[in-house]
């Protein structure tokens, strides 16, 4: 018996909305939302959540069925973005003071995320270098090879940038022993925040315990050009100041590169070096008040 069947079978529904990820189910008995979840243990996490006070997540209806969760139904009302990003990062915010805790980590943990991001470093100079000779071999550059060739200055910028700041980084934090952690939602999006008789962060399934600083980063991936960040990484601070080397780790892995990808269609190719290239120019916008702080010391 399949899910949709089974649904049938106990809920009788008037009415089944199948979404990309879940199943809305209109009953007598009410709206409810049914969503698999193999390898998660939802109800021991909502548990542990409700032990540190925090309460902020859609009640479970049934996990009786294996692989199978319903939840009550949260509705939202719509208001403006910024301050829906605002009310969502107060809220992120609470989670992690309220389930963080500092940890032991292995003598080399620091020195691999280190070494990763160094790798990163290196396979992007390394493409932007050889697109950069490709390119400078061409009789007529495209518009969007004109467009990365114009602004290479600025992406060699950035990773030397990321690289210097990388090195101060492991500078401070090689001899550490420790690490803060925190219960991670890991799938942060304004899409999975609601607001209306209550709030509720939804869709847990990818949650983990980890560094804070993952779910900002994800966020911003997400959300950054839709959201004015400057705020809502100074609301975040203010309700849960991270520490220095944690900052400093996600501001480098904020300005990290991207890949650029230049695509059969000129007009969708354009699209996607000036979106890498906006991406380059907002983040720098939102790092650079926090190391002139630094400067200024």
């Amino acid at each position: 018996m399949n899910n949709l069947e089974l649904i049938n079978k106990l809920y009788k529904p008037y009415r089944i909305t199948k979404l990309s990820k879940c199943t809305i189910i209109d009953s007598s008995d009410g709206r409810f939302v049914c969503k698999p979840c193999e390898e998660k243990n939802l109800r021991d996490l909502f548990l542990y959540l409700k032990g540190r006070n925090f309460t902020e997540f859609p009640n479970i209806v049934d996990d009786s069925r294996s692989g199978m969760y319903i939840f009550e139904y949260l509705d939202g009302y719509s208001y403006p973005l910024e301050q829906k990003g605002l009310d969502l990062i107060k809220l992120l915010a609470s989670l992690h003071e309220k389930t963080s805790y500092t940890r032991e980590v292995r003598e080399d943990k620091y020195k691999e995320i280190f070494e990763n991001l160094k790798n990163n470093l290196s396979y992007y100079k390394y493409q932007y270098e050889k697109m950069c000779n490709d390119i400078e071999e061409e009789i007529f550059m495209s518009p969007s090879h004109y467009l990365f060739i114009r602004n290479y200055s600025k992406l060699v910028n950035q990773l030397k940038f990321c690289e210097n700041k990388l090195n101060d980084w492991y500078s401070e934090v090689k001899d550490k022993r420790e690490i803060r952690v925190c219960t991670v939602h890991n799938n942060i999006s304004l899409d999975h925040y609601i607001k209306g008789d209550r709030e509720a962060l939804i869709s847990w399934e990818k949650s983990t315990v980890d560094s804070p600083i993952l779910d900002i980063y994800s966020l911003y991936q997400k959300e950054w050009m839709n959201l004015e960040f400057k705020s809502i990484l100074s609301s975040y601070l203010k309700y849960y100041p991270l520490n220095k080397d944690e900052l400093d780790l996600l501001l480098i892995m904020l300005c990290m590169p991207k890949d650029i990808v230049f695509l059969p269609n000129e007009f969708k190719s354009c699209e996607n070096v000036e979106s890498i290239l906006d991406y380059v120019f907002k983040t720098e916008e939102l790092v650079k008040p926090y190391y002139l702080k630094e400067d200024k010391v």
